[in-house]
């Protein structure tokens, strides 16, 4: 039989497996980049500001999405819990997406304007001092450190490459945007502003 030849002979196995899972891949993969809801960003999703582009890189350097993610699933569960399921339109300007799926922490895909800044600032301190039972390890650190203003307007021409549509003078304006701000700053800026935009469009 012609499936046991294939069974018994592991090179010819692993190759035809190989075409099998790109040809899926394919099928699955290669529409989404011509649907305009993967593509085109969804109502209200505008591009960070140059200080909400620091607190992300801030975001990722601290490693916060290794306990948190961004991606709100269609289970009722979820729904009740976090509010409306992500869409792939929220992400369009978010280089790398955040979704993931480990939840150490809570999902911080509409955690945008459900705290102060002065809750936040409590709690990247010494998350206990808000919540009792958290596991988070604090970042004091970040209240004292700067933003390193130098290097933000050339983050934004970088994601203008990747098609970010930031102006001419967004990226002349970066430096002073974050002038003289703390990581704690940028960083609060950046959770506060996720998932505002679902206000516009969520049922």
């Amino acid at each position: 039989m012609n499936h046991e030849k294939i069974e018994k002979n592991v090179g010819l196995l692993g190759v035809l497996t190989a075409i099998v899972i790109s040809v899926g891949g394919l099928v699955e993969i290669v529409p989404l980049y011509f649907s305009s809801q993967v593509t085109d960003p969804a109502p209200g999703v505008v591009p960070y500001t140059a200080l909400q582009v620091e607190g992300r890189d801030i975001y990722l350097r601290e490693g916060c999405y290794n306990c948190h993610s961004q991606m709100i699933r269609p289970l009722r569960a979820e729904t009740e819990r976090y509010g409306h399921y992500s869409v792939a339109g929220e992400s369009v300007y978010d280089h790398p997406f955040q979704f993931g799926s480990k939840r150490t922490g809570p999902d911080l895909a509409r955690v945008g304007a459900r705290y102060s800044d002065e809750w936040h600032r409590a709690h990247l301190n010494n998350p206990r001092d808000v919540v009792p039972e958290s596991n988070m390890p604090g970042f004091p650190w970040l209240a004292t450190t700067k933003v390193d203003s130098d290097i933000t307007a050339r983050k934004l021409k970088a994601l203008r490459m990747v098609g970010v549509p930031y102006s001419d003078a967004d990226i002349a304006g970066a430096k002073a945007a974050v002038e003289g701000k703390s990581e704690q700053d940028a960083l609060i800026d950046y959770l506060q502003h996720l998932g505002l935009a679902s206000k516009s469009w969520k049922n």
